[in-house]
């Protein structure tokens, strides 16, 4: 490929990615499924902008590969996979148990040989890791238990195909075609497997004594970048090594990957090559959309939809099974599943692996090539069906869960979301004698309370009943510390109605939020990290050499300048451009002031920060 040709391919993939994810997002379709559908675009089956020979889409989909797999094995520490042992292994490998009795079993029923049955079982079932902790990730659902059962399953599949690789040469059809294998590479099946089990051991010994001392002495030179440059050097050094003996590259990357892992030099590497993270993976999804062969759908269309369908609901079964199993609910078994429904990056490797070792057909392995592909490209609509119709129905099923009676509502505040904000507020009022009636509507963050001794009420404060059973008629200051804007709005005018003797407390998330509470003349409105960041920046200017009294009077100056802008403001929050202009005349207002304010005469009351400084550096 020439510089000029080289250039254009790279033109229309950050093009087509500029142009298409963006959008997709906007839709709310996710990044993934705006790289596949881009991908498809460019293809040899779309615009043809990539592709035609064949050769520049296999290039660049095994250079995301390959560095994919890379990130993905530097992020397996073995504390991390000693810490989550039980799902892992349990969750994991009754998974894959399961998967390969009952594939198998179809396969034979199917009439495939057992080896065949059995290649296709062990392969099939696996999940994509980079689709499936994006997906989770960008929807914020890593946490739930579902998110993290799939992520334990998905570290035990990453695991899993380095026995699956060394595995495969021996289910060769017959002893003539594993002759004939054996005359290509030169060696026999199990002479590929201990080969396999060879390699990677060596990998992981040489990188356990070796990485250390090279990396120490990277480190002397206090260059950033030849950490960068270093990682690179192995992964493509491992790759040629791997290559040269006939293995996979995805292999040695892989193991290179966990090889650093164990570094202490992990966390600079991963702070180094984490930006590119993201680009890469997307440039894998584009491949992967554009390396769909189309021509083959098409020939055997009522197979390759009927596989995909079937694949599909079997995997989403077993998987809603097992959640059922290891008691995750319903809604998190159906996560659980649909984080896994599509095929792996791993299996476009292993079936092309399983096809030069003559354990499936290249006819075959083109077959369920194509069937992976296609199911990765219809993963993102599974999520997109579990946030539209699958989360909302057990939402409200949560929500109709009957409030608490409340036999303690005669005290005079009441906190309406008890998390890490109204806990502070909570702890505060108790340890200066004030008594304080709780409503929370997390039954997880209730449960956690109550086992600490806190008495919290569940339900729904919004829901006016429920502040009469509180007390609110009666009670003086209602603090609103929830973390939902929306709500909080909702809230406000609630109370404003039914108790306008209530003074009123809320918690601002963010500026524009604070501008709706302000037009609603809440009486303490608290930006939730206003206040937090400001006594930061109070010891930055102490830390860059300010005196002790002139930072703190230099953070009063902006609190009292910012909370004059904030009321400012807030009557033209909905005009942008006059909010922008008012920003900047403020700004530099603010400046000014600051500055006139270091020419005053210093007073010896305000040394006596100084003083204080000092002291309690002494403790």
């Amino acid at each position: 490929m020439s510089n000029e040709n080289l250039f254009f391919q790279a033109f229309v993939y950050l093009t087509a990615a500029v142009i298409t994810v963006p959008i997709s997002k906007r839709l709310g379709l996710g990044s993934v499924l705006g790289y596949l559908i881009a991908g498809v675009i460019i293809g040899p089956f779309g615009l043809r902008l990539v592709g035609q020979e064949g050769q520049d889409v296999m290039r660049f989909a095994e250079f995301g590969v390959v560095m994919m797999l890379f990130l993905v094995g530097l992020q397996l520490q073995p504390d991390l996979l000693w810490r989550m042992r039980m799902p892992i292994v349990g969750l994991g490998g009754l998974q894959m148990i399961a998967n390969v009795v009952l594939l198998s079993g179809v396969g034979l029923l199917l009439g495939l040989s057992w080896q065949t049955a059995l290649a296709i079982s062990l392969i099939l079932p696996l999940s994509s890791t980079a689709i499936g902790v994006q997906t989770l990730t960008e929807r914020g659902l890593m946490r739930t238990p579902g998110g993290q059962s799939a992520f334990s399953v998905l570290l035990f599949q990453a695991v899993a195909v380095i026995p699956i690789l060394a595995l495969l040469p021996l289910l060769a059809a017959n002893p003539a075609v594993d002759q004939a294998a054996a005359a290509q590479t030169g060696l026999a099946g199990w002479q590929q497997t201990l080969l396999v089990i060879t390699t990677v051991a060596g990998i992981v010994v040489g990188g356990r004594f070796l990485m250390r001392p090279v990396f120490r002495f990277i480190a002397a030179t206090r260059l950033r970048e030849i950490f960068t440059a270093t990682a690179l050097l192995l992964v493509v050094g491992i790759t040629l090594a791997m290559q040269a003996v006939g293995l996979s590259p995805a292999l040695g990357t892989f193991v290179a990957g966990v090889v650093l892992a164990e570094s202490e030099y992990r966390h600079e590497l991963m702070s180094t090559i984490e930006p590119f993270q993201s680009l890469l993976l997307g440039l894998f999804f584009l491949s992967v959309g554009a390396s769909i062969d189309f021509n083959l759908v098409l020939g055997q269309p009522l197979l390759i939809v009927g596989l995909i369908i079937g694949v599909s609901i079997f995997k989403s079964g077993l998987l809603i099974g097992l959640g059922t199993l290891f008691k995750l609910g319903l809604s998190q078994s159906i996560l659980f599943a649909f984080a896994l429904v599509q095929g792996d990056e791993f299996a476009f490797v292993l079936f092309s692996f399983a096809a030069q070792s003559n354990v499936l057909s290249e006819n075959l392995a083109g077959i369920l090539i194509a069937v992976v592909a296609l199911s990765m490209l219809l993963s993102p609509l599974f999520m997109i069906a579990y946030d539209r119709l699958i989360e909302p129905r057990f939402a409200i099923t949560s929500d109709e869960r009957e409030a608490d009676e409340i036999d303690d509502n005669e005290n005079p505040v009441i906190i309406a979301g008890f998390g890490r904000f109204g806990q502070i507020v909570g702890r505060l009022l108790l340890a200066n004698g004030c008594s304080i009636t709780v409503l929370e509507h997390n039954p997880a963050q209730i449960e956690l309370l109550r086992r600490f001794g806190w008495k919290v009420f569940y339900g729904d404060a919004s829901r006016i009943d429920l502040l009469y059973a509180a007390g609110a008629d009666q009670a003086k200051l209602l603090v609103i510390a929830i973390d939902d804007s929306e709500k909080i709005l909702e809230m406000v005018d609630l109370a404003r109605k039914h108790f306008p003797d209530l003074k009123l407390l809320a918690r601002a998330i963010d500026r524009r939020h604070a501008y709706e509470l302000i037009r609603r003349e809440v009486d303490v409105i608290q930006r939730e990290t206003f206040s937090s960041a400001l006594d930061m920046g109070v010891e930055a200017l102490k830390l860059l050499g300010v005196r002790s009294y002139r930072a703190h009077r230099a953070a009063q100056t902006f609190r009292h300048h910012d909370e004059e802008a904030l009321h400012d403001m807030a009557a033209m929050a909905e005009d942008d451009s006059a909010l922008m202009a008012r920003s900047r005349q403020l700004s530099e207002d603010l400046e000014q002031i600051l500055q006139s304010d270091e020419r005053e005469v210093v007073h010896e009351v305000d040394r006596a920060w100084d003083l204080l400084a000092q002291q309690q550096d002494g403790q």
